[in-house]
């Protein structure tokens, strides 16, 4: 399942492109930062339900068109389906080497207890 935030941040970025817009003229149109724009297409910031609807009329769009993945083209899809897929490989690979972590200081353990025995 693709996060909110990862969903916003694509199609922010994938509108301003189609539409020919920089981070720049966007923020100008919203009438805040580049740098908050940079960082809501980074994930790092989350916008208030007031700058939603600014950033969807600047970018010509209804808000819940940010969080829809029907308004995507096909080569927007697949991006966003590689960029899902390295996180979700990401993620599994983090639980497995976390739990691989927990059982080898669990073999210490009983490999200790069969040594002192």
């Amino acid at each position: 399942m693709t996060s909110l935030k990862k969903l916003l941040a694509f199609n922010i970025k994938e509108k301003r492109r189609i539409l020919g817009l920089s981070q720049a003229v966007l923020a100008e149109r919203v009438n805040t930062s580049t740098h908050y724009i940079a960082m809501i297409e980074l994930e790092r910031k989350t916008p208030s339900l007031y700058m939603l609807e600014r950033i969807a009329g600047a970018l010509q769009i209804d808000p819940p068109e940010l969080f829809s993945v029907k308004v995507l083209p096909v080569v927007s899809l697949r991006n966003l389906q590689k960029t899902v897929l390295k996180d979700i490989e990401k993620a599994v690979g983090n639980v497995i080497t976390e739990r691989l972590d927990e059982l080898e200081v669990g073999e210490e353990y009983t490999d200790k207890a069969i040594e002192t025995t």
